[in-house]
């Protein structure tokens, strides 16, 4: 039976990623991923399989996440869902080829690349930087392809996608507003594809904690779940009473915090 402090830990990390993702507009999953790993080997549970639960479990928590914030860009007409249709097989593809191949890399390897990912991200949003737009969106082969990279890379980092999927959109012309709206709408299909991954991925592992659903850890998945529920509306409101770019700067204090101290962390095990 899970501890009580351990559930409590979830749902307080649960807390904090709803209130960030409200109230900067990002996905929890570079703050979920970091954490859980940390979490999981402190309880030794996982055997070594801690990355990959880490980020099936972050995709899975997704799922509602990204409902709520989809309904709310709904409703107020800024979702571009036909870009949504022409992108979403891309996407799919990308995002479950890349979760099934993650339950055959090393943890090490997906560590790593997870940390290469924070500094990016880090960097990109200390600086908030927003490409020129170039051109107008691409055909289905192209879409389809750039569906399938972003699909490939959010699997392996366990976000939603919006980190790359709204540079994306504003490099071709679409506006900030509406690119925000309709990366949180693609954050489902890649929630779902990523979920489904690292489930039939991990479904006959062997070493992996009691209430996994493959590389799904239930017992983490319903807290975060839980606690994000809670705080997003909270964030959501906050948003519109504080400066933003400060707020920015310091999450992506936050993110290299983290990406140091996993860095740390490999080091040690090398």
């Amino acid at each position: 039976m899970l501890a009580l402090p351990l559930l409590a830990a979830y749902v307080a990390l649960g807390l904090v990623v709803g209130f960030v993702a409200g109230l900067l507009g990002v996905g929890g999953g570079l703050i979920i991923v970091p954490v859980l790993i940390v979490m999981l080997h402190s309880q030794a549970l996982g055997s070594g399989l801690e990355t990959q639960l880490a980020l099936g479990t972050s995709l899975a928590s997704i799922l509602f996440t990204s409902l709520s914030s989809v309904r709310a860009h709904h409703r107020h007409g800024a979702v571009d869902w036909a870009l949504v249709r022409r992108i979403t097989p891309g996407i799919v593809l990308g995002t479950g080829a890349g979760a099934l191949l993650a339950a055959r890399v090393p943890g090490s390897v997906l560590a790593i690349f997870f940390v290469v990912f924070l500094f990016y991200a880090a960097i990109q949003m200390w600086f908030d930087f927003r490409p020129a737009p170039h051109r107008g969106l691409p055909g289905y082969p192209g879409t389809t392809l750039a569906g399938g990279v972003i699909g490939a890379v959010s699997s392996w980092v366990g976000i939603g996608g919006g980190t790359l999927s709204v540079p994306f959109m504003l490099w071709h012309n679409v506006s900030l507003h509406r690119a925000i709206a309709t990366a949180a709408a693609i954050g489902f299909p890649i929630a779902v594809a990523g979920a489904l991954g690292y489930v039939v991925g991990g479904w006959q592992q062997r070493g992996l904690p009691a209430g996994s659903l493959g590389f799904v850890y239930l017992p983490a998945f319903g807290g975060i779940v839980l606690g994000s529920v809670l705080t997003a509306p909270l964030g959501a409101r906050t948003a519109h009473r504080l400066p933003v770019r400060p707020l920015k700067r310091i999450f992506a204090l936050l993110l290299i915090a983290l990406a140091l101290r996993m860095s740390w962390t490999l080091l040690q095990v090398v």
